[in-house]
């Protein structure tokens, strides 16, 4: 998938990368687009989420859901758990938590599939920390804070640690962090481990 953010232009900023270390609250306008079977446009403008689908007979996305909502909670949770075992501990425990309580996995190893599925299903999506990255693996200004401004304007959650990940604010381009996001009863449930 391709996934892209719209960060208002500070004019003042130099250099010109400076103009873009803002944290995600100033983003204006995030998405991503899901390809597949069908060519999927995920977008928001800071007031709600719009799903589109692309008609390759006339070249063009139509609008397919207005109002895109994640469901408030879901038994599913999306990480790769190959490494869970080199997750801190509190991870380690909500996973364990997760399979006692039925929790389904659902991953795909794709961020964008992966985020997609939990937005029209709700659940959880995981990108933890690890031994050997432990501040976490993925990037804050073009991965972590569009996906979260989607997720939060469908009604959802987005944590990376105990900080909301949209009001972190970047140090540098690629700057990594870890990610909890999707339906707000599970990233809760997930925050409740973490301490």
């Amino acid at each position: 998938g391709t996934i892209f953010s719209i960060l208002h232009h500070d004019r003042r900023a130099k250099p010109v990368e400076d103009a873009v270390m803002q944290p995600g609250i100033r983003q204006v306008a995030a998405g991503y687009i899901l390809y597949g079977p069908s060519t999927i446009l995920v977008l928001t403008m800071g007031n709600g989420v719009q799903m589109f689908v692309l008609d390759p007979s006339i070249g063009t996305y139509l609008l397919v859901d207005r109002n895109v909502r994640i469901p408030e909670s879901g038994k599913s949770y999306s990480v790769n758990e190959a490494y869970a075992e080199t997750f801190p501990i509190e991870y380690q425990n909500y996973l364990s938590w997760a399979h006692k309580n039925d929790y389904s996995s659902r991953y795909a190893g794709a961020m964008v599939a992966d985020v997609h599925r939990t937005l029209l299903k709700g659940g959880v999506f995981l990108y933890p920390p690890t031994k050997k990255a432990p501040k976490g693996k993925l990037r804050l200004m073009y991965e972590a804070n569009p996906m979260a401004m989607i997720i939060e304007q469908a009604g959802g959650k987005a944590i990376s640690g105990l900080d909301r990940t949209m009001e972190i604010q970047p140090g540098g381009l690629h700057d990594r962090i870890s990610v909890v996001m999707g339906s707000p009863a599970e990233v809760d449930r997930v925050r409740e481990h973490l301490g």
